[in-house]
């Protein structure tokens, strides 16, 4: 019999969002996982707003919408607040009924100061990793750092000499908001060029013959068993290898001594290297048998079993890279300045955590 295509009428409803997410949903254990932490840090949160006053969305609701944000790939901040309108899966993992209106997407705009200035972020991307090591997930030996680019919010047209008045160059074909420019046989250089969008950022490429874009330096910290991350940085130039020895101080003050750390070819520099043996450290890096003065590995680390190992887990960092800029949307920033952009590499680097944590404890299950 043909079922009747009936107009939509009002609804009533006793079922909750709880009740309409299936029990074996991918998200549970992932908000599981996120409550239990931003639990750990209410002290922060009640240091962040004033006891008197309009009560705000609450801190625990905006950390865990960016998290939705990196993990479901949604483009924008006012894209997800037209979503959470009739996303029922959504308002279930910030703990909403079906009842409360979404809010606006200046919203994240206005605490997104505020968690700058009380360094949320961090707090919150160590306090997972904190779990992580409470479960027995992460190594406390063996490591892996790599760098990667992250595109600027900033055209190239922006990229004008440092001492140029912004009057110069006026529009040639008409086009006062996108004019045409050329810049053919104009030698643009970091030290004498700056982007009038995004002054912090740098004109960088990955490697020789590809083309060099407004870029932002970020650096992770990967430990081995697991493949989680346990740091990660977004910086300004070509500073790999000093930001690896920043990563690796600020575990030594959390008590972690590595005994390995792997890496490419464009750590293998003799500064660096020796400053790994110094602390301790085997470096496991990549040699570089074209580099100027031979490389600074030699058969006292190749010949070793370990080498190897950590050559073949040292490509997991680039799972890492691949994640954040194709899901979690890390490809281009969408933020203008280093620290914004740091906020949101790190809020995309907590999902990819609990995202992994949970699919960790899946494959016991599923073997």
């Amino acid at each position: 019999m043909r079922g009747e295509n009936s107009t939509q009428g009002q609804m009533f409803t006793y079922l909750s969002p709880e009740q309409r997410v299936p029990a074996d949903h991918p998200l549970r254990p992932i908000k599981q996982s996120a409550d239990q932490v931003l639990k750990d840090l209410s002290s922060t949160f009640r240091a962040m707003y004033s006891t008197v006053g309009r009560p705000s969305i609450p801190p625990e609701r905006l950390l865990k919408a960016q998290v939705l944000i990196a993990l479901f790939s949604v483009r924008s901040d006012r894209l997800f607040c037209e979503t959470l309108d009739y996303n029922i899966l959504f308002r279930w993992f910030l703990d909403m009924n079906l009842e409360e209106p979404s809010w606006d997407a200046s919203t994240f705009s206005k605490n997104r100061d505020r968690l700058l200035a009380h360094d949320v972020a961090t707090k919150f991307f160590d306090a997972v990793v904190r779990m992580a090591r409470q479960k027995n997930l992460l190594s406390d030996e063996h490591f892996t750092v790599d760098g990667t680019l992250v595109e600027a919010w900033a055209s190239m047209k922006s990229f004008r000499p440092k001492d140029e008045p912004p009057t110069d160059r006026p529009a040639t074909d008409g086009d006062r908001g996108n004019p045409s420019v050329d810049f053919r046989g104009e030698k643009r250089k970091n030290a004498t060029h700056c982007s009038t969008t995004d002054p912090e950022s740098r004109l960088m490429r990955k490697a020789n013959g590809q083309t060099a874009r407004l870029s932002f330096s970020a650096h992770a910290l990967m430990e081995n068993r697991h493949g989680l991350l346990v740091d990660l940085k977004v910086g300004v130039g070509y500073v790999e290898r000093d930001t690896a020895i920043e990563m690796l101080e600020r575990q030594a003050r959390k008590r972690v001594r590595p005994r390995t750390l792997g890496a490419d070819k464009g750590y293998d520099t003799r500064k660096f290297v020796n400053h790994l043996r110094r602390r301790g450290i085997t470096p496991h890096v990549t040699a570089n048998i074209t580099h100027q003065g031979g490389s600074a590995i030699d058969g006292r680390t190749t010949r070793h079993r370990g080498y190897i190992t950590s050559q073949r887990l040292r490509k997991r960092v680039e799972e890492i890279f691949g994640w954040c800029k194709t899901v979690g949307g890390m490809r281009r920033s969408r933020f203008k300045g280093r620290d914004r952009t740091n906020l949101f590499a790190l809020i995309v680097g907590t999902a990819y955590n609990l995202m992994r944590m949970a699919k960790i404890h899946r494959e016991p299950a599923a073997a």
